[in-house]
């Protein structure tokens, strides 16, 4: 392990201050979606099946298009993209908040947002790693500390969409969700960043491209990229319609937002102990946490007393977080600026393309296989992707970098360490 910088640049600058902000409201919305969908469609009768279709709905229209979102971020600026996208997304979340207000939203209604929203996601999510070496000297701090945000909204986001879909009706949790969007894109309008230079020359197809080679270049990223597609289809994409379906027939309605806020709570803890521990190799570290999260889909497919629910999706969210500030820190460290929208383009849309494919046939496997087996078959994959983390080489020996300042980044390349 390498102890943590004896002297560190300030974090909480003005801008990084606003992006924490613009983060966490976001973020919180984000959190808030799923839950939502979930509980409203299955109270409407609609089924599981209709719950994958509209979650992957959303992942598959942001898989599709968070490529030409990176390209895009590159050849302009990642933040007016951003804006645009909060204030799509919150538009289409009123919609949708004031058609449930007047009536029983229609299916093709809410998978229909529901892609435009991901599609407006896809314009949004990579200027998101892009911006953090732009608003903080200290990448590895601020992704820890983003973490946390991230847990905490995790934590509030669903407990809270659980608690209004119970107590009062879905529409006002689309329409807090709608306000979370426009705090994120008004808080992105106020940054104050330096000049972003960029190369205009090439067109978008040769973007494409030097996005595409970039990526393909770098085993440690496509190995993480290819164990993630098992990931996706078989434990990140079916957990949320197969769990929904599993505990809220077990504890009732609010308790799935009680688990996915157990598991928020799990990422502050986990985005803490990131802040503090830097591993000198990076994704091993990351990839030994992930041994934590095979518990989120044995929980779920257990279904044992609430508390020790709550525990194993805790639990599950430690690795999680852990893993993810590492994962994030080390793109934003090891891929050139001037070409990290459209890498972590591809890393996106690499990682998250194969979660729609396990939304959709969530509900047609639930009705061959009982839940609990798909959940116990998605919890003995998840191990193995953790075993495969540590076991392939290029991820398992990459080491970590130490960042130059801000200044001078565009003149030093990064220096690995350990």
């Amino acid at each position: 392990m390498v102890p943590p910088d004896l002297a560190r640049p300030r974090l909480w600058t003005w801008n990084f201050s606003l992006y924490f902000t613009a983060r966490i409201a976001s973020m919180l919305g984000d959190a808030m979606i799923p839950v939502a969908l979930s509980v409203a469609m299955l109270s409407l009768g609609y089924g599981v099946s209709a719950v994958g279709f509209a979650l992957a709905a959303w992942m598959g229209a942001f898989a599709l298009f968070v490529v030409f979102g990176g390209v895009f971020a590159d050849r302009f600026h990642p933040r007016p993209l951003m804006i645009g996208a909060d204030a799509a997304r919150s538009l289409l979340m009123g919609a949708l908040a004031a058609y449930f207000w007047v009536g029983r939203a229609p299916l093709w209604f809410i998978v229909g947002v529901a892609a435009l929203g991901g599609t407006a996601t896809a314009m949004f999510q990579p200027g998101v790693s892009s911006l953090v070496p732009q608003v903080a000297a200290d990448p590895h701090h601020a992704n820890g500390v983003l973490r946390v945000a991230q847990g905490l909204s995790t934590m509030a986001g669903p407990a809270l969409a659980g608690t209004l879909v119970a107590t009062v009706s879905v529409a006002p949790v689309f329409a807090v969700v709608a306000a979370t969007f426009a705090v994120s894109g008004v808080c992105l309008v106020a940054l104050r960043l330096p000049p972003f230079v960029v190369d205009r020359s090439a067109s978008t197809l040769a973007n494409l491209r030097t996005g595409w080679d970039e990526f393909r270049s770098r085993s440690w990223m496509w190995s993480v990229i290819l164990i993630w597609w098992f990931l996706g289809i078989f434990v990140w994409g079916p957990i949320t319609p197969l769990g929904a379906a599993a505990i809220i027939d077990a504890h009732g309605k609010a308790a799935f937002g009680y688990a996915e806020a157990a598991f928020g709570a799990g990422c502050v803890l986990g985005g803490l102990v990131a802040i503090r521990v830097r591993p000198s190799r990076p994704l091993l570290g990351g990839g030994l946490a992930m041994f934590l999260f095979p518990l989120m889909p044995l929980a779920a497919a257990l279904v044992p007393a609430l508390p020790l629910l709550l525990l194993g999706y805790g639990v599950s969210g430690i690795g999680w977080a852990f893993w993810g500030v590492q994962w994030a820190t080390t793109v934003q460290t090891q891929i050139p600026e001037d070409r990290l929208n459209r890498v972590t383009a591809y890393e996106i849309a690499g990682s998250i393309l194969a979660a729609p494919f396990g939304q959709a046939i969530a509900g047609p496997a639930s009705a061959l296989f009982t839940i609990r087996d798909l959940l116990l078959v998605g919890t003995l994959i998840a191990l193995c992707c953790a075993i495969a983390l540590i076991a392939v080489t290029p991820v398992r020996r990459l080491p970590r970098v130490r960042v130059t300042p801000p200044a001078a980044r565009s003149h030093h390349p990064p220096v690995p360490t350990g």
